[in-house]
Formats: structure tokens, sequence, C-alpha cells
């Protein structure tokens, strides 16, 4: 009864209402500017290194299966990439597109595109400090992250250390509260409950065993079974908006174009969309592409750190490609499969039916089975990788005696997030995301200089190996690099 009740409160109109405001405050126009602004301030510092140095950087996600025996680390750096997007790769693809496009209208696609290309330059830099300021813990692992980089990287400053347990605090508020836990089960247990009938509370609590199982041991068994499912996930889930999209090619030319005109100017009301202007387009797509991507908030760099990888900078380019696959591809296939069914005018009161009806437009049956499991899988993932980051954040805080108490707290708030209600639970995982992304974001900029350096110093080392091989080797001889690696 007391659970009931705490629950009922924090669905009331006037929590909501606070919480808006809160959320409102959080997400204004300093935040916006600050993420976007610091990934273009890096884009060029480094040369607009996502796209030159993108072909390079999915050659090394190809490789990186292989274990450098010789690094330290706990995982292979494919392990550290797929336990990063098993946490990136959520319900923000699914039910945060909805969202957005459903709120700000077609345009929202296009700043969620905008803010992922700036945000790969970030989320590059985040994974490349995340390695190269990492230390050990108590029981031999690998932490690393904001919280680190901060401390290690800012040192002689005499904010660092207040800024570091900032974010490590917003960590543990944001996976427990906020990403990992609430938004992800509520989305698991509403889409279970509208396709198979199954009741929220059974559903709650079977999600919450399997979590526990998992998380149980550590980064090894979360990156095991974020390598199994991630890939497959992603692949199975694209095909489906593949096949929407080919039933409706003859308009993509025309979505296309609404898209980029709704960026820039106010987007009619039509059908069950009440219309929206272009602050709120440019609001909803970045609040809900970071959501997705996760780019500035400092998050996935706690999974890079754990990889077995010796250069900074490779780790960075590996990770880099999170935000590429996360937003570019999957989120671009769930927001023109909305716009091109036509879904994104249907007024469907919860995000989650939107997407249905997109599908089911097409695939009658096989549609929601597509978007519901779909959704089962990435939430689950999500719970699953931000498990691990609240364990580090916690880490840091209170040493490795906190670990324990925190995962049980962990899977229990799992059990208990089917019972909020939607708007809450995106509201305070808006608000968490927000908090943590300040004090990553300064230390990001304050650390450029270290980012630059380190990736001028990789670079030169890849043009240099070609010469060592033999004296038929081009200086950017890409097959000469790779076996190079593939020796190390």
């Amino acid at each position: 009864m007391v659970v009931s009740s705490i629950f009922e409160l924090f669905n009331s109109a006037e929590i909501i209402s606070l919480l808006n405001s809160i959320d409102s405050l959080v997400w204004g126009p300093p935040l916006l500017i600050l993420l976007v602004g610091t990934g273009a301030y890096l884009t060029i510092r480094l040369k607009f290194l996502q796209v030159s140095k993108l072909p390079l950087a999915l050659k090394d996600v190809a490789r990186s299966r292989k274990v450098d025996k010789r690094a330290q680390g706990d995982v292979s750096s494919f392990a550290a990439l797929c336990t990063a997007l098993s946490a990136t790769i959520g319900t923000g693809n699914i039910v945060g597109v909805a969202t957005a496009i459903a709120k700000g209208g077609p345009g929202a696609l296009f700043w969620m595109w905008l803010a992922a290309f700036f945000g790969m330059a970030t989320k590059y830099a985040e994974a490349l400090l995340a390695v190269k300021y990492r230390t050990v813990d108590e029981n031999g692992q690998m932490s690393g992250g904001p919280m680190y980089y901060i401390k290690n990287g800012l040192g002689h400053k005499s904010y660092s250390g207040i800024l570091a347990k900032l974010f490590a605090f917003f960590g543990i508020c944001a996976a427990s509260l906020g990403v990992g836990t609430f938004t992800q089960v509520n989305a698991i247990v509403k889409s279970v409950e509208m396709t198979f009938g199954v009741p929220g509370v059974d559903t709650a609590v079977v999600v919450a065993l399997l979590v526990a199982l998992v998380t149980i041991g550590g980064i090894k068994s979360i990156s095991r079974v974020a390598q199994l499912l991630v890939p497959f996930m992603a692949i199975a889930y694209v095909l489906g908006c593949l096949v929407v999209i080919a039933f409706n090619i003859e308009n993509l030319p025309a979505a296309l174009a609404l898209v980029v005109k709704s960026a820039f100017t106010p987007t009619a009301a039509s059908g069950g969309f009440l219309g929206a202007g272009v602050m709120l387009a440019i609001q909803m797509g970045v609040a809900r592409g970071i959501f997705s991507n996760e780019s500035g908030l400092g998050s996935a760099p706690i999974a890079a750190a754990a990889a077995k990888v010796r250069e900074p900078a490779k780790q960075g380019l590996i990770s880099m490609t999170g935000t590429f696959f996360d937003t570019i591809v999957i989120c671009s296939m769930t927001g023109l499969t909305l716009i091109l069914s036509g879904a994104w005018t249907s007024g469907a009161s919860e995000a989650a039916y939107m997407t249905n009806n997109a599908f089911s437009a097409v695939l009658p049956t096989a549609g929601t089975y597509i978007v519901t499991i779909g959704l089962i899988f990435f939430a689950f993932t999500t719970i699953l990788g931000w498990n691990y980051y609240g364990e580090r954040c916690t880490e840091y805080l209170v040493g490795v005696k906190g670990i324990l108490p925190y995962k049980a707290v962990y899977v229990f708030l799992v059990a208990a997030g089917g019972f909020l209600s939607i708007e809450a639970v995106w509201i305070i995982a808006d608000i968490f995301n927000g908090l943590m992304a300040f004090p990553n974001l300064i230390a990001l900029l304050a650390l450029s200089g270290v980012v630059v350096k380190e990736t001028e110093k990789y670079l030169k080392s890849l043009e240099a190996k070609p010469a060592g091989i033999g004296a038929h080797a081009g200086a950017h001889a890409p097959e000469a690099v790779a076996a190079a690696e593939e020796e190390e």
C-alpha cells in the first residue's frame, strides 16, 4: 500500500507539473547550446574527424573482436562497444523518436541528425579520455569515465573534485531513477500488455529477475549478453523498417523534403498532430536525440574504459560509431517509417502505439510483433548497460563495498518501474540526463587539448606503421595498417 501510494503521488498532476518546470529549466537554451556547441567545437578542433575517419572507425569495429592481450582492460573493444550500445539503443530509438516527432513535427528528425553529427565528435572525445585516465579498483576491475577524467585530468583545478562527485551522483540517479530503470521497464510493460495482454506486474517481475541473473556477473556477463543481443536486435529492427520504407519508397523524397522544411519553418496541424514551432522542433530533436545516443552525457565512456586497448584514440574511434549506428541509422529508420506511413499525424496517445501503427499499416500482424519484440530487446539491454554505469559511479563515490547494495536497489527499482505513468518517467529521465551532461561537458571543453594531442599522436603512428612493414608499403595503405594491427 505504501509503495502504491508513492507511485500515485508521482503520477499526480501537481508532481508532473513540477517535474515539467524543472525539466524546462534543465533543458533550456543553455544546455542545448552547450551540448551542440561542445560537439561543434570538438568537430572543428579535430578537423571533422567523424567524417574523414569514419571508414577507419568502421574497420576498427570489424576488427575489434580480437583481444589485445598486452593491453589492460576487462573486455574486448567490441564487447565494450556492444555494452555501450546496449545502454544506448533503447526506447529512445522507438518511443523517443515517436515522442519527438509527435510533439515537434518531422523537423525534429533533422535536429536529431545535426545533434548526432556533432555528437560523434563528442562521443569520440569522451571515450578517448575515459581510456587515458582510467584506473583499477580494489577488485581488479577497470574504472573510468567522466568522474575519473574530471578528477585525474583536471586534478589541479579546485573544482574538479566537486564536478567529479556531482557527475557520479547524477549518474547513479539517471541509472536508477531515469534512463536505466523506469523508462525502459515502463516501455516493456506497456508494449507487452498492449500486444500480448500480459499483466504489467508479471512482466516487471520477470524483467527484474532476468536483470538480476545477468548483472550479478558484472561487466563480463553484461558484455556477453550485449554481444549476443545488440547486433541481432539492431539488424532485425532495421530490416523491419526497410520493409515499411520500401512499400512507401515513392514518397521518400517528399518525406525527406518535409523533414528539412519543418526544421526551419513551423509545422502546420495535420490530423491528430496539433502543429509545432521551430523552437519546439529543435528542443525535441536535440533532447530526444541526446537521450537516444547519449553523446555528451558521459555514460558511454564508462563502458569504453573497460576495453582491452592500448591507444585511447583507437577506442575513441570505435565508440564514435555508437552514435552513428544509434541515431544516423536506427533513429532515422524509425523517423522515416513514422513519416512515410502517416502515423505521426495519428494523434496516438502513446508513442509506442504510434510506431505500432506505422508498422501495422504495411505489416498488419507482423508489424506489431516487430515493434514489441524490438522494444523488449532494446529496453532490456539498456537496463543491463545502465546497471553497469550506475555500479561504476557508486564505486567512485563509496568504493567497491557499495556495488552489491546498489545492484539490489537497482533490481527493485526495475520491478517497480512498471507502476509509474509514462509521462512522469520520461520527464524524470530527461532531468537526470541533463544534469549528468553539465559536469561532463565542462571537462570535455577543458581537456580538448589533450584530445587533440592524443589524436594527432595516434594518426601519426598509423601513418608510420606501413613504412616498417615493407619497402613497398605506402604511407596510407589500409591493408598494411590492418595487418600491423592484427599482428599486435
